[in-house]
C-alpha cells in the first residue's frame, strides 16, 4: 500500500484550496484523471513535465511542491547528497529516472536547478510546457527528441538549451545509467 507523498499531498492541497476536482484539474493541466490521483495517493510519482503542467494549472512554481522550508541564500547543494539519494534510490519514477532539487528551501527563486538520474533501461515520455531549459551531460549518454525531427545524444559536457513549449524527452542510451543537470525556467 503506497503512503501520501509530499509532491501528492501538496498538489491535493493546492487543488482543493482551489475548490477544483480531480477532473477539473485534469482538463486544465492536460494530465489524465487516474494519473492524478495516483500521484495524490503517492503511488506514483510524478515526472517533471507531468509536475510541471500540474503546478501551472495550479498556479504555482514547480518547486512549490518539492520545498520543505526557506534557506537564506546561497543554497548549497553538497555532491556527497545527492550521490547518498542516488545510491538509495530515492524518487525513481516509473519512467527510470530520479529528480533532486538543487533549490530546496528558495521560495522566491526564478528557475529550477535539477539533477536528474537516468537508469539504463529508463523509457522517455515527451512533455511541453511553458519556458526554457538547460541541459547539461554529467555521465554517460543522453538522447534528447525534440519535435519531430531532432533526435540527438548528449555526451559528458555537452549541453542543450531549448524552448520547453516544443515537445521533448530525455532517456539515456548505450545500455548505461547517465546524469545530467537541468535547469528549467517558467515565466509566470
Amino acid at each position: 500500500m503506497a503512503t501520501e507523498s509530499k509532491v501528492g499531498r501538496r498538489i491535493r492541497i493546492f487543488r482543493e484550496k482551489l475548490d477544483m476536482s480531480i477532473y477539473d484539474l485534469a482538463q486544465r493541466s492536460g494530465i489524465d484523471e487516474k494519473v492524478i490521483n495516483s500521484i495524490e495517493k503517492g503511488e506514483v510519482l510524478p515526472a517533471l513535465g507531468v509536475l510541471t503542467k500540474l503546478s501551472r494549472a495550479l498556479g504555482q512554481r514547480l518547486g512549490t511542491f518539492m520545498d520543505d522550508q526557506f534557506k537564506p541564500d546561497p543554497i548549497i547543494t553538497r555532491a556527497a547528497d545527492l550521490e547518498a539519494a542516488k545510491v538509495a534510490g530515492e524518487g525513481l519514477n516509473d519512467l527510470g529516472y530520479a529528480s533532486h532539487s538543487l533549490a530546496i528551501g528558495k521560495p522566491d527563486r526564478h528557475m529550477d536547478p535539477f539533477r536528474i538520474e537516468f537508469a539504463a533501461d529508463g523509457r522517455d515520455e515527451s512533455s511541453s510546457h511553458e519556458g526554457e531549459e538547460l541541459i547539461i551531460c554529467l555521465a554517460g549518454e543522453v538522447e534528447l527528441k525534440y519535435g519531430k525531427e531532432i533526435v540527438t545524444t548528449l555526451k559528458p559536457g555537452d549541453t542543450a538549451y531549448y524552448n520547453s513549449v516544443v515537445t521533448h524527452s530525455l532517456r539515456a542510451v548505450g545500455g548505461k545509467p547517465a546524469s545530467i543537470y537541468g535547469i528549467v525556467f517558467m515565466p509566470f
